[in-house]
């Protein structure tokens, strides 16, 4: 929320025409010297703020008391700052429009803020748009921002749209304006934009929590994440944030029509968490049989971890053998029988399901009949070696996402949320009495490498199950587990007898 305001508060006083204010005097009472002021105050804040993070970061002591302090004073603040932006949002209005010697001249005045963010002299053609105030006008500014941001220019965009915010506090396209500039940070899809796209998604749904829209905004920050995921043997922060968001949007909004499109991304996710533990465990155990640490005792968590959050994860058969041999290795029997069972049951095609059942004969374990729904099921597809090298190369992990925003498509043809908008005033139809749920329509088709290439062979419908983790496998059915996303285990060579892997 401090974030928020101080945007709006910086948005609002650029919108002066630097030059007029020059002449002018300032004071107390200086429209401008009051939205310094509340800027400063925020920023004060958002000081303080940090600071106490450093301080839970850096597990130092601090006064429980403070955090209370500025909990209490933000909503204060925060109407302080709205009736500042409302009681000189005449004062921005008429800047540009009227008195002064160059108005009497008839002269344009150049290089006002919008000219120098173009980097253009004050004969712009939107100079005059964002000077003056009229009825409709904050229509027309909306109306170019999107034309702008349809041609990828997305900092003219930004500002047209900032425009309406700090000068038409009462329009009713201001939320769609607000949601508009997220979706201009996500269409530009630099690392730095999706940052500022994530937090504008985030202070956008923070302001609208029950707008219809709201689990579309949800799903994007989540997509968000998504694209800066990158191999699991790295940094796995966006992928574990893209899981949470995920979740909070599967439980807050149960019959979102957004859920089969959640659910595969859930999974997609959950497959790259799974892999990062499968590949440190992997390390752990190899440490161990190399003699370089004295228990399995690594590799047993990281393997545990796998079984119990991703039981859909592509590697299962794997993780499952290796999770056996570490209580074998730790004579924990009883244990190593679970695990060597559930492999034998559930994976009956796998490679290592016979060697389970020379662990349950050794153990003197019964071994059970194999899951008649599971020995008809394929084996997973994994990524052959060029695949493998593509994904090192570029460091990506494949994921399904829609790359469009939520009220502008990726495409200039338009045919999307915001073209709706326009058309109903700023307002959008709402589908159903009981918000929130998706009011996308029917032209704008997410983009799912799932779905077949010929349009005619589409499913006609997709049967949601109950929320698992893991990755889906099959083309045609988004509920099992996917074609995997990640490099193939490494696998050990040790042939000592004391390791019963191959």
């Amino acid at each position: 929320r401090l974030d928020a305001m101080r945007r709006s508060l910086n948005g609002a006083i650029a919108g002066f025409n630097a030059k007029d204010s020059a002449t002018k005097e300032t004071g107390a009472d200086d429209p401008q010297t009051r939205l310094r002021g509340l800027e400063k105050e925020v920023g004060s804040i958002l000081s303080e703020v940090s600071n106490l993070r450093g301080k839970q970061e850096r597990a130092e002591r601090y006064d429980t008391s403070e955090l209370d302090k500025l909990e209490a004073s933000i909503p204060d603040l925060n109407e302080r700052v709205e009736a500042g932006l409302r009681a000189t949002a005449s004062e921005r209005r008429g800047v540009g429009s009227g008195g002064g010697e160059a108005a009497s001249s008839g002269k344009k005045k150049k290089g006002g803020f919008f000219s120098r963010i173009l980097g253009r002299g004050g004969d712009d053609k939107y100079e005059e748009l964002i000077g003056t105030v009229a009825p409709g006008r904050d229509r027309v500014l909306f109306e170019d921002a999107t034309k702008e941001a349809r041609k990828d220019a997305y900092e003219t965009a930004r500002t047209l749209y900032s425009v309406i915010i700090s000068t038409y506090p009462e329009s009713p396209y201001l939320p769609l304006a607000k949601l508009a500039i997220a979706d201009t940070f996500y269409l530009e899809g630099t690392t730095s934009a999706l940052i500022q796209a994530g937090q504008y998604y985030q202070d956008w749904l923070a302001v609208f929590p029950t707008d219809p829209l709201a689990d579309d905004v949800m799903l994007k920050i989540a997509e968000v994440e998504m694209r800066k995921m990158g191999l699991p043997d790295r940094d796995v922060q966006p992928a574990r944030k893209a899981e949470q968001r995920l979740k909070v949007l599967l439980q807050d909004y149960p019959n979102t029509s957004l859920r089969p499109e959640a659910e595969i991304r859930l999974r997609e996710v959950q497959e790259n968490l799974g892999m990062h533990n499968m590949l440190v465990g992997n390390q752990y155990f190899d440490r161990y049989f190399q003699g370089k640490a004295p228990n399995p005792k690594g590799a047993q968590n990281r393997y545990r971890e796998v079984v119990e959050k991703y039981p859909n994860f592509s590697y299962m058969d794997t993780v499952l053998y290796r999770l056996g041999v570490t209580y074998v290795q730790e004579e924990e029997p009883d244990e190593a029988a679970k695990y060597f069972q559930q492999l034998v049951r559930n994976h009956p095609n796998s490679d290592y399901s016979e060697k389970a059942r020379e662990q349950l004969n050794a153990i003197g374990a019964p071994s059970p009949d194999p899951n008649p729904s599971k020995v008809s099921a394929p084996r997973p597809e994994r990524p052959g070696i060029r695949e493998q090298f593509f994904r090192e190369l570029l460091g990506t992990t494949p994921v399904t996402i829609d790359k469009s925003g939520i009220l502008i498509s990726n495409s200039s043809k338009g045919g999307d949320l915001i073209e709706e908008a326009i058309r109903n005033n700023g307002t959008l139809p709402a589908t159903t009495p009981t918000a929130p749920i998706q009011r996308r329509p029917p032209a704008r088709t997410p983009i799912n490498s799932l779905t077949p290439s010929n349009p005619s062979t589409k499913p006609s419908g997709i049967t949601v199950q109950p929320t698992r983790p893991g990755a889906p496998a099959s083309v045609s059915d988004p509920t099992k587990p996917l074609v995997n996303q990640t490099t193939t285990p490494p696998t050990t060579t040790t042939t000592s007898p004391a390791n019963p892997l191959p």
